[in-house]
């Protein structure tokens, strides 16, 4: 197991998205830049709780900052073997239905448009936001949602952090 350092009072007073990106650092500090062999190796000594938080993340910090970042992730993960069915899977294991929802009517609407144009998942580039009026308008309002219900999906998981800390902390100084 791979376990973060921290005290009880870091644990407990931490914003809901900062505790689940400082029990995740060190690991993505592991496996940041490396083959994708190396990253399964890693990802692969997780508890079930810290590798459903690392695919959340994975998704979330890839996506949060702007709708041609979700958008370029969201197809980016439909062409990685694993990807897809590890996040949902991720956010799965913390019940988060709301961002499940989100995520499949994005990746429908994403499929449906590749399926018209003749695309494949592999072709998506942020640039394609400027060139498409269509694309960046429900993108936009896609991602608008995807940054509200983020904050639930931090929450859940913050949560179920704290009431299941031995999975992802040891406290320092016991």
């Amino acid at each position: 197991m791979n376990l973060v350092a921290m005290k009880q009072k870091d644990l407990d007073t931490l914003s809901d998205e900062r505790l689940g990106w400082a029990c995740m650092e060190p690991t993505f500090q592991q496996i940041r830049g490396k083959s994708p062999s190396i990253k399964s190796e890693v990802i692969s000594k997780l508890t079930d709780g810290q590798k459903a938080l690392c695919m959340f993340r994975v998704m979330y910090d890839h996506s949060r900052n702007s709708e041609g970042e979700y958008y370029a992730w969201i197809s980016y993960m439909q062409d990685l073997p694993g990807y897809w069915t590890g996040v949902m899977g991720g956010i799965r294991f913390f019940g988060d239905g709301p961002m499940i929802l989100l995520l499949q009517e994005t990746k429908s609407f994403l499929e449906e448009r590749n399926n018209r144009l003749g695309k494949e998942w592999a072709h998506a580039a942020i640039t394609d936001l400027e060139r498409d009026p269509e694309l960046l308008s429900e993108m936009s309002g896609l991602f608008e949602r995807f940054q509200n219900i983020a904050a639930d999906s931090h929450r859940l998981i913050s949560e179920y952090i704290r009431s299941h800390p031995g999975e992802f902390v040891e406290i320092e100084g016991l």
